[in-house]
């Protein structure tokens, strides 16, 4: 009754929905970006890819080197293999970490001496900030649309309300009580619902997984049928390069150097639907039928020779037929027949031996064919 009721073992299911994910984050921060002042950030700007799918990265924080083009430099000494004392610590063509070494031994600054090396120069700050610079980014809001396909029932269903309403979802925020059909969630609410806090996860950046969850039971009407969302932390410290070329007027190539670091968020969809169907009903309730019986015997085989009361247990469910000894006359040889145990349940034998190895259906036949026998039965 447990599988055929509780875990609904009579419906037919679809494990694996096909799912489409789409993306859109909002809102707008000021910042200070290296050499180039202040910088105002938007959707294009902090949002990693820019289309919106099921993986997306939002920057809290970077680090910006600007103005850099090819030639040489001094590698920086916080790079491995890049000190030296000599030229000959500098071995020409060896490659480091941002360009290949020219063999001179130059001064980086008044403490150090550094490789020499050809690649984009000045190189790249190391200096990160010690609070995230993109900290409004707590109350971007990340907007998730969702929606399933069930292709074994046709049943389709989206995360969305279903409103006419043009205003609804730049106003609505997600709750889980109040309003959960509003697929718009702060930021901050998310990295707090993993675990974390938005200051920590911002400064070196990190990693949250997002799980939609759909559990349709298609016996019910279709408005019942919503998702679960849950929030998880993944890893922490998360960050990427990326760059941005310009011409200067003399034809010159110079690129603007941006160390992101920020949030990741990996949205999977995973859940299941489940419909009323005889075939799966009628299994369940057959193998429902099935245990019971194998139950019975399983018990019995415990009482009778596994419980310390089984003396008791044999005693009330065996009924004992006892006779005196039975002998038969076949020419000059006396053979004895043997008596039986009766079950009071069944009315059949439980325990019989010939004496040959062959099972005895019970002592009254064996009595009729002695007597035919041998014209007498003797009993003591």
């Amino acid at each position: 009754m447990w599988v055929l009721l509780v875990r609904k073992g009579y419906q037919d299911t679809d494990p694996a929905p096909r799912a489409a994910v789409v993306t859109k984050l909002k809102g707008a921060a000021v910042a200070e970006v290296g050499g180039a002042g202040r910088r105002l950030w938007d959707a294009a700007d902090y949002a990693r890819p820019p289309q919106g799918e099921n993986v997306l990265f939002l920057v809290t924080n970077f680090i910006a080197t600007a103005k850099q083009a090819q030639g040489t430099c001094p590698e920086s000494p916080s790079v491995l293999d890049a000190t030296c004392t000599e030229d000959a610590d500098c071995p020409v063509g060896n490659p480091v970490v941002r360009g290949i070494k020219t063999g001179k031994c130059v001064m980086f600054n008044n403490t150090h001496s550094t490789c020499e090396i050809y690649g984009w120069c000045p190189v790249e700050n190391n200096t990160l900030p010690r609070k995230p610079l993109l900290a409004e980014a707590e109350n971007f809001t990340l907007f998730i649309k969702n929606t399933v396909h069930f292709t074994k029932f046709n049943f389709s269903k989206c995360n969305t309300l279903q409103t006419n309403d043009p205003t609804y979802f730049k106003s609505c925020t997600y709750d889980p009580f109040f309003n959960p059909s509003c697929p718009v969630f702060r930021v901050r609410d998310m990295v707090e619902a993993a675990g974390e806090t938005f200051g920590d996860l911002a400064l070196l950046g990190g990693s949250i997984g997002v799980r939609i969850e759909w559990d349709c039971d298609l016996d019910h009407p279709a408005a019942q049928c919503q998702p679960q969302y849950s929030f998880s932390l993944q890893d922490r410290r998360y960050n990427f390069r990326t760059a941005s070329y310009y011409w200067d007027s003399q034809r010159r190539l110079f690129r603007n150097l941006l160390k992101l670091y920020g949030i990741r968020f990996d949205i999977s969809v995973h859940g299941q639907a489940g419909k009323f169907s005889i075939i799966p009903a009628a299994v369940s309730f057959g193998t429902g039928i099935a245990f019971f019986g194998a139950a019975t015997v399983v018990c019995d085989l415990v009482l009778l020779y596994l419980d310390a009361k089984a003396d008791f247990y044999w005693k009330e469910k065996f009924e004992e037929v006892r006779m005196g000894p039975l002998w038969r006359d076949e020419g000059a040889a006396l053979q004895r027949v043997p008596c039986c145990c009766v079950s009071s349940v069944t009315g059949f034998p439980a325990v019989g031996d010939s004496g040959f190895g062959a099972a005895q259906p019970c002592c009254q036949p064996q009595l009729g064919l002695a007597s035919a026998l041998s014209g007498q039965v003797l009993e003591t």
